[in-house]
């Protein structure tokens, strides 16, 4: 009896298995207490992010879920614990929130600062929501030093529409306004990072 010969057949490259939607149950461990407060409101510098989800109809979405990370004033990236338990006095650059059933979400947190001289400043975030398969990554820039802003690789790269997604609009009261459209005419611009093999 003859053993017949095997061939290896190329090894492949098999893709990783897309998220499912099965929620979101974002009322059960995900928020606490303070969860959207970076800092205490009544702090100096203190300032409200804030702003509306929608979808590609331009409706409310209420029930999603808001990470934010960030560094500090002045472009330090913060690495201290207490993120989880909010102490009032520790800046830890990272804030989560819901939305409310009318699609709004506030933090209360710092105006970033550049992280090099010369970039803008910018707030990284994260959007999980019901009908998403993963989660979706944007920035948030600051509009004041249009210098920066023009210069930034990212902004760059866009066409004008694209870029102003991505900018806030700073209110009257000093406040950030940055809506959030997952999809449609006013869509977000999102990010996508690359996976490493």
């Amino acid at each position: 009896m003859t053993q017949a010969a095997h061939t290896s057949a190329p090894a492949l490259k098999l893709a990783p298995t897309p998220g499912q939607t099965i929620g979101p149950f974002y009322g059960y461990a995900l928020p606490y207490e303070k969860d959207n407060e970076l800092v205490n409101q009544a702090r100096p510098g203190s300032v409200r992010l804030h702003g509306n989800v929608t979808d590609g109809a331009g409706a409310l979405i209420p029930d999603a879920l808001l990470e934010i990370w960030q560094p500090d004033e002045e472009g330090n990236v913060v690495s201290k614990d207490g993120s989880l338990v909010r102490d009032g006095y520790t800046f830890t650059g990272w804030g989560r929130t819901a939305v409310d059933n009318a699609g709004h979400y506030t933090f209360t947190t710092l105006n970033p600062g550049a992280t090099e001289a010369g970039k803008a400043p910018f707030i990284m975030l994260t959007v999980f929501a019901r009908g998403l398969l993963n989660r979706l990554f944007t920035r948030i820039y600051l509009p004041e030093d249009t210098a920066a802003l023009a210069n930034d690789p990212l902004l760059s790269s866009l066409d004008a529409k694209s870029r102003a997604s991505m900018i806030a609009t700073r209110e009257a009261d000093g406040s950030l306004r940055f809506d959030v459209s997952l999809q449609g005419e006013d869509e977000t611009v999102f990010l996508a990072y690359p996976r490493e093999d």
